[in-house]
């Protein structure tokens, strides 16, 4: 373990199964944590028992360095960076009413890879206009990781993005570790942009494998996505970016791919016949993409765009198209 020798204070926002592994690699480095959890009946539990009954049940909490809690203003006021790590579409709900001036002077890592329904924004430009947060305040954390495999304290890999280079350094610490690669960009946007196109991508491969699409046609999705996403951020945000850098292409592959994507294993459950109000009861864990994929036609007129794989997954989820009419005119435009 390293120490931490600043004696950084850091409150995590959220307790699900990211947030948890956000914890887990904290605390392995000594970090003081100060972790909001949903409910009382949580916060007693983890204190008791040790770990979150809930999600990531197997990874045991050390409560020398993680203090449960409850009361968010309280954490975020006696912490220098803090950590959201819950649904983008409970985000506001969750810091609603908060002063305007809280996260004055500190350091903010979004942990998200979602947009806030009906304000069509991330996170990071809802903190923008909501709480007057400075870009340099901010930093993303990025993948290619599933919280499942830290839980395993399997290798991993993670991406640290924002303008600010001292700030992305200290949130690398927070993570840095003997199974954790650290890495560090200079692209807010286009990292925050990325996470949320790939959930749609991998609603696209799990709607195909549901349909029995095999290992090939999965591949020349991936491979045309990758074009979709290079299309939507040279259009809106552009900037000299490597989209093969693994906080790319290597967040959309895990995604795509894995049997821990919840965003793949609902589009599975459309293409094998759910419909969405059925598919949305059923799954434990939200998909992001499927609110992506609505805000992104909401906020941006992606009508010019070449972006097949979106617009399919958006006819099917929200115009209610077919989705082996879809995937079958989808195939038609892949290359």
């Amino acid at each position: 373990m390293q120490e931490n020798k600043n004696n950084t204070v850091v409150s995590v926002i959220g307790s699900g199964s990211w947030a948890t592994a956000m914890v887990k690699l904290m605390q392995e480095n000594k970090v003081k944590v100060k972790w909001w959890v949903k409910n009382k009946e949580r916060q007693v539990f983890i204190k008791q028992h040790g770990f979150n009954p809930n999600y990531l049940s197997g990874v045991q909490i050390n409560t020398r360095f993680v203090k449960p809690s409850v009361n968010l203003k309280k954490d975020i006021i006696a912490s220098s960076i803090v950590v959201l790590a819950i649904p983008a579409a409970f985000m506001g709900e969750v810091l609603k009413g908060l002063p305007r001036d809280i996260f004055i002077g500190k350091i903010i890592v979004t942990a998200i890879k979602g947009m806030m329904p009906e304000e069509n924004l991330l996170v990071s430009d809802y903190l923008k206009k909501e709480f007057d947060v400075d870009d340099n305040q901010l930093t993303v954390v990025a993948g290619p990781c599933h919280a499942e495999e830290i839980a395993m304290s399997r290798q991993s890999y993670l991406t640290i993005g924002g303008s600010s280079q001292p700030n992305r350094e200290a949130v690398a610490l927070l993570y840095r570790g003997a199974y954790v690669r650290v890495a560090e960009l200079d692209d807010l946007e286009g990292i925050e942009y990325a996470a949320v196109m790939k959930n749609i991508i991998a609603l696209a491969s799990g709607i195909a494998h549901g349909l029995n699409f095999g290992d090939n046609f999965q591949a020349v999705l991936v491979s045309n996505a990758m074009s979709e996403i290079r299309v939507f951020l040279d259009h809106f945000y552009p900037k000299e970016r490597d989209l093969f850098h693994s906080a790319y292409m290597g967040d959309v592959l895990v995604t795509a791919y894995s049997q821990f994507s919840r965003n793949r294993t609902f589009g599975s459950m459309i293409g094998r016949g759910y419909t969405v109000k059925s598919a949305l009861l059923e799954s434990k864990m939200v998909s992001e993409g499927y609110y992506a994929v609505k805000c992104l036609f909401e906020r941006f007129d992606l009508n010019d765009l070449d972006m097949p794989i979106c617009k399919a997954v958006y006819q099917i989820l929200y115009e209610k198209m077919s989705p082996a009419m879809e995937i079958q005119i989808l195939k038609d435009n892949l290359n």
